[in-house]
């Protein structure tokens, strides 16, 4: 792995943790207005957003576009379906206890999550000077 790529990697951890951080909060402060299920799906798509506006500035370091605001949410359905195939392969086949699954889809997801992202910004937005 080149430096480049192993900064990258790094900080997309970093901001990894830190949309964790916010779309928990965010969660946590929506259940005294919200049900569950709604409190749940508005921080999802929260961080959503959040992910891409830590991708585009501090991440991949490239300039938000029309084009790569609308194609990135794509990046959370494949990572919320290889998750939900992976979970499910690693209890039904490998009998993983459900309570551990879970380890076993993020293990998967977030390199796959990564290569996506930088490969969906980097083809559709300039670098920006940041």
């Amino acid at each position: 792995m080149t430096r480049p790529l192993r900064h990258q990697a790094l900080r997309f951890l970093i901001a990894g943790a830190a949309n964790t951080i916010a779309t928990y909060a965010i969660y946590l402060a929506l259940l005294p207005l919200l049900d569950y299920t709604l409190a749940y799906t508005v921080a999802y798509l929260t961080g959503i957003v959040i992910s891409y506006l830590l991708s585009t500035a501090f991440v991949f370091r490239v300039t938000r576009t029309a084009t790569n605001m609308a194609t990135f949410p794509l990046v959370y359905v494949v990572q919320y379906l290889l998750g939900a195939l992976v979970l499910n392969l690693a209890v039904r086949w490998i009998g993983v206890p459900v309570k551990f699954a879970l380890i076993a889809s993020i293990v998967v997801t977030i390199p796959v999550t990564f290569f996506l992202s930088r490969a969906l910004l980097h083809r559709s937005a300039p670098k920006s000077g940041a």
